[in-house]
């Protein structure tokens, strides 16, 4: 016998249906999940189940446990707006069909046996943390949801024998200089507008297959890790007579599509990425009590970022980074109202003006893909009224990222709202909340990269994309 859920028709064994009080996929209460005579084949084909090619980067799917409920068919459909093709290279590797597996039959690519065989070959380890980590690992260890650990996280990595532990929010820093002039440029010499932020691994490849007559509007700029990776094998070994080669670079992230992104021609510096879940699965396989642990702080030179490098982890956070830092630029003043409220919250479409030195600016920040495609079709039709657009595949940002602690649909909204809660406060608490007030900001312009957009910039910061449409036009051809 098994049971199906009335909600989201997760198919439920019947010993799991003794042992639950709620839907394990939706929440919904157990009265709402109802017998059924519907026997699945117990066979590697699956009807209703997303297929995942062995060689995803991002996506493991293990098919003893895979119950073909169909869940993930339904939030890669509702989510990404895509529909019978998640398949090998046609996937975006969001992960989001993981976050709501009720059986985890889908999980993030494990890769933790190279961190371990680096630690075995003496590599200087060097970890950098995502934003929003911070604020979701916790969640791994009982604590209440949101809870801000970024120095446990810290002591933690440290713990599992890092050699150095810097914060992403420094190459947010970086990401929002770049882009902020970017921007700037390209109003000012009347370039391509909408500018779209790039920061997306999922979103930028969804954009080379089903829109790439618009990738001449993404910004150059690489995201965050990419630009960390660089600066550590390039800024970092150099500063400290470090042969970079003897270095091993983890980027620890809410994402599974940065394990896709670091495998990409065009980035380089990252050799390993690490998901949130992954981090919490190998402390806990070396009984690291990261409850109890002391607090510990970031490396200097590469240490913690600005406010505004912190709010990168939630959606809305790369808009209110960049329009701080512009507007900075183009006036000289700081903003009075610092928190710029039009583009933060839950809404999956939210757009602002803003006027800058007599110049308005219409902006839009989307998370989730399946509401940016009017948009896009707007952009691609050229009748679009904005000039810069962020988006995010995940709903909520990165604090939503496929590689985060799971959630239970009925508690979402409530838990990426506490996370992203977390990541304002700290906003907030620092001191400095504007890049160009980051001294090692500073530091490394005036000492490596000369100032943004030099050709020292767009050689390690900067990247290109593919039109990989071809890869759609290919499989539609063979359904025939």
């Amino acid at each position: 016998m098994k049971y199906k859920c009335s909600i989201c028709s997760t198919m439920i064994e019947e010993e799991q249906f003794k042992k639950i009080d709620n839907c394990p996929s939706c929440g919904c209460p157990k009265y709402l999940i109802e017998k059924t005579e519907d026997e699945i084949e117990e066979s590697n084909s699956f009807n209703n189940a997303i297929k995942i090619s062995k060689d995803n980067p991002s996506i493991e799917k293990i098919d003893e446990k895979c119950i073909d409920c169909g869940m993930c068919t339904k939030i890669c459909f509702e989510r990404e707006n895509i529909k019978d093709i998640c398949n090998g290279d046609l996937c975006v590797n969001c992960g989001q069909c993981i976050t709501f597996c009720p059986t985890n039959a889908l999980i993030p690519k494990i890769d933790k046996d190279k961190f371990y065989k680096a630690k075995e070959d003496k590599k200087i380890l060097v970890a950098y943390t995502s934003p929003s980590v911070r604020v979701s690992l916790g969640d791994e260890f009982n604590l209440e949801k949101g809870t801000f650990v970024q120095g446990k996280l810290i002591s933690s990595l440290r713990k599992l024998g890092f050699n150095y532990v810097f914060d992403v929010t420094f190459a947010a820093d970086l990401t929002i200089m770049e882009e902020a002039n970017e921007l700037i440029k390209r109003i000012k010499n009347n370039e391509t507008l909408p500018m779209f932020t790039s920061c997306c691994p999922s979103w930028v490849k969804y954009a080379e297959i089903f829109y790439p007559e618009i990738l001449n509007n993404i910004s150059t700029c690489k995201s965050p890790i990419g630009m960390m990776g660089e600066v550590v094998k390039n800024y970092f070994s150099m500063k400290n007579n470090i042969d970079k080669n003897d270095i091993f670079t983890v980027a620890i992230t809410p994402c599974t599509a940065k394990k896709y992104e670091i495998k990409r021609e065009e980035i380089g510096g990252t050799d390993l990425v690490l998901t949130v879940r992954e981090l919490a699965d190998i402390l806990k396989d070396e009984k690291i009590d990261f409850v109890s642990l002391e607090d510990s702080d970031y490396d200097f030179l590469l240490g913690e970022g600005s406010g505004a490098g912190v709010i990168f982890g939630n959606t809305g956070g790369v808009m209110e980074a960049a329009i701080r830092e512009a507007y900075y630029i183009l006036t000289g003043n700081l903003l009075k109202n610092i928190e710029f409220n039009s583009v933060r919250g839950m809404d999956e479409v939210k757009e602002a003006k803003i006027n800058i030195n007599g110049k308005e600016l219409n902006v839009a920040v989307i998370h989730k893909m399946s509401s940016a495609v009017p948009i896009l079709d707007e952009v691609k039709n050229g009748t679009s009224k904005y000039d810069y657009i962020e988006i995010m595949n995940c709903y909520g940002g990165c604090i939503g990222g496929g590689g985060q602690p799971k959630i239970l649909i009925k508690d979402e909204k409530e838990v990426k709202e506490k996370r992203i809660e977390s990541l304002y406060k700290r906003d907030k608490e620092v001191n400095v909340r504007y890049p160009h007030e980051n001294k090692d900001i500073i530091k490394i312009y005036d000492e490596f990269l000369g100032s943004p957009l030099s050709e020292k910039s767009k050689e390690l910061l900067h990247t290109s994309y593919k039109d990989r449409s071809k890869l759609l036009e290919d499989l539609l051809e063979k359904s025939i």
